[in-house]
């Protein structure tokens, strides 16, 4: 049976992501993928080029990742205290969100986007809970949000 090799430009459910060199029938890769603008035939030169790019791409990974764990060190322990409306048995009256969060951490001077801000289940409680700020695939941060009921 007969293949050639591509190389992808995008991601394409179950063959692959962008930058992989896959091996594909000749008819799938003519009729589909190189129209589509999903794929580029794999030759010499066009495989160089993509070493190249994914040594650049690794390169400018790496010193994002740098850059990024210096900001988990300044997350990274942080109490965020928080005052909501409460009910007697410290249920809250709604509850607390990934913005709120994103606001207290701004007056602070730590901007992060609250879509990074990991709430596994809403917090609906008075207390303590562990929150994890995704800053990247590779880098997250733990801080703390203190929740107390509004007197």
């Amino acid at each position: 049976m007969r293949s050639v090799q591509v190389i992808l430009r995008e991601d394409v459910p179950s063959l692959g992501h962008a930058g992989d060199l896959v091996q594909v029938k000749p008819g799938f890769a003519r009729n589909y993928l190189i129209p589509q603008g999903k794929a580029i035939a794999a030759t010499e030169a066009s495989k160089r080029e993509l070493e190249h790019t994914k040594r650049v791409i690794a390169d400018k990974v790496r010193r994002e990742v740098e850059q990024l764990e210096a900001e988990r060190k300044k997350i990274d322990g942080v109490v965020v205290e928080i005052t909501a409306q409460a009910g007697e048995e410290g249920k809250l009256f709604g509850s607390v969100t990934a913005a709120q969060i994103a606001e207290k951490l701004a007056e602070r001077g730590l901007e992060v986007d609250r879509r990074r801000i990991d709430l596994a289940e809403p917090i609906k409680d008075v207390g303590e809970h562990d929150v994890v700020v995704r800053l990247h695939r590779q880098v997250t941060a733990t801080l703390k949000i203190k929740v107390t009921a509004a007197a």
